[in-house]
């Protein structure tokens, strides 16, 4: 793969763990009303969908939120989490195989005085470190839910960065207690590359 925005081919892999992998150091780029910001990835989280009871379409659940999970990879999920903070998913793999990656932090890399708005009285070290964080710093909204990954409003791109394996943190996801056994899967990627 060329370096550049990224195709629908590099959002089929099937494997969730292998492509939440994948995605860090990839940079996500947004085109919002209010000017363009992007961070590079630095964490993600791995859903596998119907066998995942973390995930929004364990058990084969279709409803009008998880039905864009069922989508071919490289369209954008985006939902409300306890009615406040929005998280920014990445539906990979093939066409009704609910798989997705969630975008947990980036590190600011274009944009910074737009986000230094956005995030008006934050540590910029707090500006997108976690989920809800993210989707506040790059401007991400529900408006972003269903979009094309492909198109000119929110991408990814690949830079060429290469990450040492040594560099990566694996662990259990966060706050996916309710999901028993699956909640102990490592799935869970955390990069912090020296700025």
């Amino acid at each position: 793969m060329k370096n550049g925005k990224l195709k629908r081919e590099d959002y089929a892999d099937p494997n969730p763990v292998r492509i939440a992998r994948f995605f860090l150091g990839k940079f996500l780029c947004v085109q919002a009303p209010d000017g363009y910001a992007e961070g590079m990835i630095t964490e993600t989280e791995a859903y596998g969908g119907v066998r995942d009871a973390a995930s929004h379409a364990f058990g084969n659940r279709r409803t009008a939120r998880t039905e864009i999970m069922f989508a071919p990879g490289g369209v954008a999920y985006v939902y409300f989490c306890y009615g406040m903070h929005r998280l920014f998913n990445i539906v990979t793999g093939p066409v009704d195989s609910p798989e997705a990656v969630l975008v947990r932090a980036v590190r600011i890399t274009e944009g910074r005085e737009l986000v230094q708005k956005r995030r008006h009285g934050v540590k910029e070290k707090d500006w997108s470190s976690g989920p809800g964080r993210v989707c506040a710093a790059l401007g991400i909204g529900m408006d972003h839910n269903r979009h094309d990954l492909l198109g000119e409003t929110i991408w990814i791109e690949d830079r060429g960065v290469k990450i040492p394996p040594r560099q990566i943190k694996r662990t259990p996801r966060i706050g996916v207690d309710y999901a028993g056994s699956w909640a102990l899967k490592p799935w869970r990627f955390v990069w912090k590359p020296k700025p």
